[in-house]
């Protein structure tokens, strides 16, 4: 059921946090953690506020995020372990309908990825289609650790962005 932004500023921090945990993969203390800086004025200054708050947590804290994010066309997605929301943004960029080669070049590609960073690749997946997607994990493997880390982040925020835009009525 949507949520006006005015229903979000008067709740209380344990239903804030049940209808909005979600905006950042199994990491509901983003949301938690935004709670006191209510009210927001809108969907815009509330996804920024909850923004703020990832980018200001401690870097184990946005390792441990980025780290919650399945694999691409994993063995996650493979089982049917994938959170709803998960589900569906995969599905929509195609990547629950690769042929044998793009599943084995999306394999290959988050394995060499974790290899090399310590974390899954993260993109918007609703944003992408899976042609772009491979060309994205090819290209970001060369990518500093660092800039990756800041790249991975920015594409949560994308992701919340759009689970917001799911989760909220969209008023004046």
């Amino acid at each position: 059921m949507p949520h006006s932004i005015e229903s979000l500023n008067s709740c209380d921090r344990p239903a804030f946090v049940a209808v909005l945990g979600h905006l950042f993969e199994h990491s509901p203390w983003v949301a938690d953690e935004t709670f006191p800086r209510r009210p927001f004025r809108d969907a815009a200054g509330l996804h920024a506020a909850l923004c703020e708050t990832m980018r200001g947590a401690p870097a184990d804290r946005q390792l441990a995020l980025v780290r919650a994010h399945p694999d691409l066309a994993g063995r996650l997605a493979l089982a049917g372990g994938l959170t709803e929301s998960s589900a569906r943004e995969q599905s929509a960029a195609g990547l629950n309908r690769l042929d044998a080669g793009e599943a084995s070049e999306i394999q290959r590609l988050n394995e060499a990825y974790k290899a090399r960073f310590g974390f899954p690749f993260v993109i918007c997946a609703r944003l992408n289609a899976k042609d772009a997607i491979l060309a994205s994990m090819r290209a970001r493997l060369s990518n500093p650790p660092d800039e990756e880390l800041s790249t991975a982040l920015g594409e949560i925020a994308k992701i919340a962005r759009l689970r917001l835009n799911d989760t909220i009525t969209m008023e004046n």
